[in-house]
């Protein structure tokens, strides 16, 4: 009798707060500050944007005010600028604030044969180099639109509450996944949507909402705390293949920290 193999399975994350101490879009405001990206007046909004959003999150309705703002800014960026200065600056950003738990956690779901997925609403060109660092196999993430090397303001797709479940999905249906033995990860009760389909859900460091949803759905929840350089972790994590490059991160990024404070408030050229 014939043996079938094992059904694949994934590991889905949701990217900030969750795999990463803050939010990939506000951690980039100072060098684009530097590249004349912005001016001084929305590093300063940034900051604080940061500081509020690690407090308690974003809501429904705040993604969807950053996310029609975020697009409004971004107008007429060049792709490369925003390209060469995620590719300089990325170590530097987010290699220092990587969960332990979490790079642990991808590490566990790679030698159990799983998939590692990143999912984000932040954009394609900063999700993607983050994911290839992490060392993750896919990335689905928010894209803009781009004509003649530049982003034209308007949003191609946006990786955001049901969208994500629904990318989850295709993607289950592409690769062969059986979602009711995989896992996803996320912080944020937005995320609702992306918990429900997979059998393993988990709440990360989660939102007042999502605490309560967790609770009354009996999802386990977890506590990251500690911050670590992957360098100094694990310096044997094995290469994943490189993701390629999407489109428009840093629009996203510093975008989203000015629209947070309005309402209250992917591979690059060189490399560093």
């Amino acid at each position: 009798m014939e043996t079938l193999p094992p059904p694949r399975t994934a590991a889905f994350f949701d990217l900030d707060k969750t795999v990463i101490a803050k939010s990939s879009t506000f951690t980039f405001s100072r060098h684009f500050y530097q590249g004349g990206l912005i001016n001084r007046r929305a590093v300063l909004r940034t900051a604080y944007a940061q500081f509020v959003y690690l407090l308690g999150g974003a809501d429904h309705d705040q993604m969807e005010r950053m996310r029609e703002y975020m697009s409004a800014l971004c107008r007429g960026w060049s792709v490369r600028q925003v390209g060469e200065i995620v590719a300089e600056t990325l170590h530097q950003v987010i290699d220092p604030i990587i969960y332990d738990e979490a790079a642990s956690l991808i590490e566990r779901h790679h030698a159990a044969g799983r998939d590692v997925v990143i999912v984000s609403s932040s954009a394609a060109d900063l999700v993607e180099p983050i994911g290839e660092l992490l060392g993750a196999d896919r990335v689905v993430a928010t894209r803009m639109a781009v004509a003649d090397g530049r982003y034209t303001g308007e949003i191609d797709y946006y990786a955001y509450g049901p969208t994500k479940a629904e990318a989850i999905t295709e993607l289950a249906a592409s690769e062969g996944y059986d979602l009711a033995r995989c896992y996803a990860y996320s912080d944020s009760v937005t995320d609702i949507p992306m918990l429900e389909t997979v059998g393993h859900p988990h709440a990360v460091n989660p939102d007042r909402a999502l605490r309560r949803e967790a609770a009354a759905r009996e999802w386990p929840v977890l506590i990251f705390e500690r911050r670590v350089r992957l360098k100094q972790r694990l310096p044997t994590l094995p290469p994943r293949p490189a993701l390629a490059a999407g489109a428009a991160v840093a629009a996203a990024a510093c975008a989203a920290g000015i629209v947070w404070y309005a309402n209250r408030r992917r591979t690059a050229a060189r490399r560093a």
